[in-house]
């Protein structure tokens, strides 16, 4: 299992406000980030996957969604998470 229980507590530790702040736009797009560079990966040994190709498609788009609501809301920090996740533009 790669996210566990220990793993999302250590994201929303580093991104979010505490490890109990899962609620956060930050916390969210970290772990979505994270989900991303979990479900790339398996997708580069497993090209044939469609279900999982879905999904990354699905999960870029809600992390996309938040970025553009953090955008709105305070673009200092979202120039912090993209800086901090290392994500471009």
């Amino acid at each position: 299992m790669y996210l566990t229980k220990e793993v999302k507590e250590e994201i929303f530790t580093k991104h979010g406000k505490g490890k109990n702040d899962t609620g956060s736009a930050e916390g969210q797009i970290a772990l979505f980030t994270h989900r991303i560079n979990h479900l790339t990966e398996h997708l580069k040994n497993n090209r044939k996957d469609f279900n999982t190709e879905r999904s990354l498609v699905k999960l870029v788009g809600k992390r996309r969604a938040l970025l553009d609501y953090l955008t709105k809301k305070d673009i200092l920090r979202y120039r912090a998470i993209v800086k901090e996740l290392g994500l471009r533009k």
